[in-house]
């Protein structure tokens, strides 16, 4: 039987719910085999998010700081203002394919491509590419275990057929368009320690990077 698998990639994410590749691995319970690629969530953002230098820090959207929702793009807001919506919680140089990952339970991630506007954070007039890892300041949170959503696959998300060995992340309480078939219970090093119970294994990185998930 040829295996199947299900790998989550950071890419470009809206506000409301991330997107993320993901193929299937039909385990001992599952039937047939497929291999391909599904698009997870919503709707997604452009490749690199609009920039916005707002001068709040020496760097654009650094840890802890916030930015604001806009049809426009993000900007860079205080983070006691009426337009905040979103924490940076992570924030790394470079292409987010090389990088550190971001944290389990990020919301979504933005991608910040290199700008050489008039005026930036630090007055040298550029903005270096890179990239933010975002979590919402007001639920729904996606990247929880169970959300739907998050750049990321970990341990309480829920998945379902796409078709043509195609899995998405849904809600785990069925609140979504499609209502779940697995859940990821377990992650481990290799697939045989996962219980018998498993249905599909899941791609999850990491030090253990192989998830259990069982039939819903």
């Amino acid at each position: 039987m040829r295996e199947k698998w299900a790998a989550g990639v950071l890419c470009a994410l809206s506000a409301l719910c991330a997107t993320t590749l993901l193929t299937g691995c039909r385990g001992p319970s599952g039937a047939g085999d497929a291999g391909g690629e599904g698009r997870l969530g919503g709707s997604s953002t452009p490749a690199s998010a609009a920039v916005r230098p707002s001068g709040y820090g020496a760097v654009f959207l650094a840890i802890d700081e916030c930015s604001s929702f806009g049809t426009a793009g993000f900007t860079e807001v205080p983070c006691g203002s009426e337009r905040a919506a979103a924490r940076v919680v992570a924030r790394e140089g470079g292409r987010a394919g090389d990088g550190p990952p971001c944290p389990a339970t990020t919301d979504f991630v933005l991608h910040i491509s290199e700008q050489r506007p008039s005026a930036d954070e630090d007055g040298d007039g550029a903005v270096p590419q890179g990239y933010a890892c975002m979590r919402r300041l007001q639920p729904p949170h996606p990247g929880d275990p169970g959300g739907g959503g998050g750049p990321r696959t970990i341990v309480g998300d829920c998945v379902r057929d796409a078709g043509d060995g195609k899995v998405r992340e849904a809600a785990c309480d069925g609140t979504g368009e499609r209502k779940p078939q697995f859940k990821v219970v377990d992650a481990v090093t290799v697939r045989a320690d996962c219980p018998a119970s498993t249905g599909l294994y899941v791609r999850l990185g990491g030090e253990r990077p192989v998830g259990c998930a069982r039939p819903l």
